[in-house]
């Protein structure tokens, strides 16, 4: 079984690991250091077991809050995802009608003739134009 010497609140452990752990190990040490370093910072001298001890305390109060928030995150999860299901499980609804006015062919018709016109006039102003 390996062991690595991890550092808590400037005090040297060894510690005994199961092979391919040495990095977990490490990364909850550099936690528990933290925390560690927090009371020195705060308190001053304190033995190595009381260190220990509130370090670890103080750790046990995040993680308790960090399950809190996961339970209510569940919760919250739980519900979308029932809201989900339900919109999911209801008929979709009727398709709008949407009424296009229709242009009556004589409309249609007088508008063309009206263009041509125009465009009569305009060829004739053209020409007139020209022979100036």
């Amino acid at each position: 079984m390996p062991e690595q010497v991890i550092t808590i609140g400037h005090k040297e452990f060894t510690v005994a690991c199961q092979p391919g752990e040495e990095q977990f190990l490490l990364a909850a040490a550099e936690l528990l250091d933290a925390e560690a370093r927090t009371l020195l910072n705060q308190i001053g001298r304190v033995p190595a077991e009381r260190m220990l001890l509130m370090a670890g305390l103080m750790l046990a109060d995040k993680i308790a809050e960090a399950e809190d928030k996961v339970k209510t995150a569940d919760a919250e999860i739980a519900s979308l995802r029932e809201e989900i299901s339900r919109l999911h499980a209801r008929p979709a609804p009727e398709p709008k009608k949407i009424e296009v006015p229709v242009i009556p062919a004589d409309v249609t018709d007088a508008l063309t003739e009206l263009a041509a016109r125009a465009e009569a006039v305009a060829d004739d102003l053209e020409t007139r134009a020209k022979a100036r």
